[in-house]
């Protein structure tokens, strides 16, 4: 309790917020009064839609079904009821989301309130190819000659890059 004390008078804190939009604040007490009451829980899949983890509810049931979500190493169903503190891994779209629940709702809220209710564990996603689109020709250049072909293949890698094959006859 010391520390604490000196914290305080030294000026600092250790529960110091920084300042926080009053329209976020607001939409955080209401996420809070829509939360569940002492006692209750959560269905993990009413939860993972309301953080907008997944776009709908019937979407987190059925990622829960086809065992794509995970609460603290284990499968889980649906009905699976979440507490403060659980790990979730939510495999989704090439990528594994990882969070620690850190608040309880119900019900679907914004996405400023939303992050608020979780900390984000995920890796970072993997970078995009940043490739040429192969399919797209010149409108009215009509289909590609087989010269045009080789030469797209030769530019996408495919049959090893053309190297090997003798260009005389």
């Amino acid at each position: 309790m010391a520390s604490e004390d000196d914290e305080e008078k030294a000026g600092g804190t250790a529960d110091a917020q920084p300042a926080v939009d009053p329209q976020v604040a607001a939409a955080v007490a209401a996420a809070e009064a829509a939360g569940p009451q002492s006692g209750e829980s959560v269905r993990i899949d009413s939860w993972i839609w309301a953080v907008r983890l997944v776009k709908t509810r019937s979407m987190g049931a059925t990622a829960c079904k086809g065992g794509h979500v995970r609460v603290n190493g284990q499968n889980v169903k649906p009905s699976h009821s979440l507490r403060v503190g659980d790990e979730v891994r939510l495999r989704q779209e090439n990528r594994e989301r990882i969070v620690i629940v850190k608040r309880l709702i119900r019900k679907r809220v914004g996405a400023p309130v939303a992050i608020q209710c979780y900390v984000d564990n995920s890796p970072p996603p993997p970078p995009r190819e940043a490739v040429a689109p192969a399919g797209i020709r010149d409108r009215g250049t009509g289909r590609p000659t087989k010269r045009d072909r080789r030469e797209l293949e030769r530019l996408r890698g495919i049959m090893g890059g053309g190297a090997e094959r003798p260009h005389g006859r």
